[in-house]
């Protein structure tokens, strides 16, 4: 059987709904950067949460306009990668998801 991991991209964010829409036809299980994804229908992610990234985005926005130098502000990465599976998906894929994938997750989308 064949997967994919879609990549956290701006270009692949904006076209989320087609890629969960092209891959349930396809019948492709995927792998996606943000819970989004799978709230949009995807079958699991595993990566930080996109809010944050907006969230600091804004934050860092706010120094810059106040006068600090872009280059004197740290890199910042999210800290807390989170797991969450769509059952639904799964099922609608033919696929079962081990148990020990459910209990690693911090979240499953019935």
């Amino acid at each position: 059987m064949s997967a994919l991991v879609i990549a956290a991209d701006p270009f692949f964010n904006t076209r989320r709904d087609q890629i969960v829409a092209l891959a349930a036809h396809r019948a492709v299980p995927v792998l996606y950067p943000w819970r989004e994804y799978v709230d949009a229908g995807g079958l699991m992610s595993y990566g930080g949460e996109l809010r944050w990234g907006y969230y600091v985005a804004g934050q860092y926005s706010a120094r810059i306009i106040g006068g600090e130098k872009p280059g004197d502000l740290p890199v910042q990465q999210p800290t807390r990668l989170k797991l969450v599976i769509n059952l639904r998906t799964a099922r609608a894929l033919g696929l079962t998801v081990p148990q020990y994938l459910l209990v690693l997750a911090e979240e499953v989308i019935e």
